[in-house]
């Protein structure tokens, strides 16, 4: 039987590698749902090559020009958000791949849960916002969740035949992304267009401008508590600009395990995917004969404030991180429309994190009324 997968996002940059995994290993897999927010023609374009059993958009105004389009399919065609959180409970599901951008993967993955499907996480927001919340359902119901971005795959990989064996130390990798050698001067001044011009990586607009700041590095420290069980302290951030060491655990007798390959995120979708199997792939091979120079040098959390601000959101607590993932949401919008400096995303996040009610215990509604204040918050600071 195959593996029946949801897509959650399939239109972004995540989306669309999954679908090029489950093209190649076809006896495998096979795309049951698949959904995207407002690019309706990629979707269109997608079911028609799939033929998945279900397509939702989340852009409600666009359900006459999808279901139009796919009117000679047997494919159901839904919308709206309330639709997409439906569609994961689906009995047929396998494994349901968050690959939405934002917040707004929070309430579909919680259902999915809910619903028993095991989780490919690839939304790391999610976590950020409600890391407590999701680990306590995920126990609960026994669902697993496997990750999905490069860096807490290659952990995940890592601690593969460890069990029993306490971590001592997580060390994830950053590339340090398209400024990692500028100046504080030069960061005054950086344009939207090469903020998005990522060194090694093909991602979409938001991930790209989170790189370049490092709040994707701080999402990702904030997710490894949650996925690895481990202490804010025990999360070791180490800038490799090659990519190639996709991230390390040390163990307590000294040991450290690191996971390599290709900057491919491929990989790392299919582990998740077929696990605890591997597949035999077409992706790229490292090639040590050409792979002769792996550097690594310590972040700086002075020129890249956001990488600090998430560690302290972190040790905080709460609601403390939904708040820095909401300021920033709404900063790398304005960034990407020009109305904010580079600089400027930082100052604001550091503000409404001092602004925002704190709540040390928040529950569901907690979270979901943090994200609206803090969102009409950073927008007045933005103005």
């Amino acid at each position: 039987m195959k593996k029946q997968i949801a897509i959650l996002g399939s239109t972004g940059s995540i989306g669309t590698q999954a679908l090029q995994v489950i093209e190649e290993q076809s006896d495998q897999y096979e795309a049951y749902v698949l959904t995207a927010n407002n690019r309706v023609e990629e979707l269109i374009a997608q079911a028609r090559k799939f033929k998945p059993e279900a397509v939702v958009i989340a852009n409600e105004t666009k359900y006459a020009q999808l279901k139009e389009a796919l009117a000679d399919l047997p494919i159901k065609v839904y919308a709206g958000t309330d639709a997409i959180c439906q569609i994961v409970e689906d009995s047929e599901i396998d494994i349901v791949l968050t690959a939405m951008v934002g917040y707004a993967g929070l309430k579909p993955t919680m259902n999915a849960i809910r619903a028993r499907k095991p989780i490919a996480l690839a939304n790391k927001e999610t976590l950020v916002v409600a890391g407590e919340l999701i680990n306590d359902m995920a126990r609960l119901s026994g669902t697993p969740i496997l990750p999905v971005d490069s860096e807490h795959s290659a952990v995940f990989q890592c601690l593969a035949g460890e069990l029993g064996n306490p971590i001592e130390k997580v060390i994830l990798t950053a590339s340090g992304g398209p400024f990692r050698n500028c100046t504080m001067e030069q960061l005054a001044t950086v344009t939207k267009a090469q903020a998005l011009k990522h060194p090694n990586w093909d991602m979409g607009a938001k991930i790209t401008i989170d790189s370049a700041s490092m709040m994707n590095k701080g999402f990702e420290v904030i997710e490894a508590k949650w996925l690895f069980g481990v202490l804010p302290d025990q999360i070791e951030v180490v800038v490799h600009p090659q990519s190639i060491i996709h991230s390390m655990v040390q163990f307590e007798d000294g040991a450290v395990k690191a996971q390599l390959g290709m900057p491919d995120m491929r990989l790392p979708i299919q582990y998740a995917f077929s696990y605890p199997q591997r597949l035999k792939a077409s992706f790229p091979r490292l090639d040590f004969k050409m792979c002769t120079n792996l550097t690594f040098e310590q972040p700086d959390t002075t020129r890249f404030r956001n990488l600090a601000l998430a560690y302290e959101a972190l040790h905080k607590g709460g609601n403390m991180p939904c708040i820095v993932n909401a300021a920033n949401e709404v900063v790398v919008a304005a960034f990407l429309r020009d109305e904010i400096s580079f600089l400027g995303m930082s100052d604001v996040i550091e503000k409404a994190m001092s602004i925002v009610s704190f709540v040390a215990k928040p529950e569901y509604e907690d979270y979901v009324a943090t994200d609206a204040m803090t969102r009409r918050i950073a927008q007045e600071l933005i103005k």
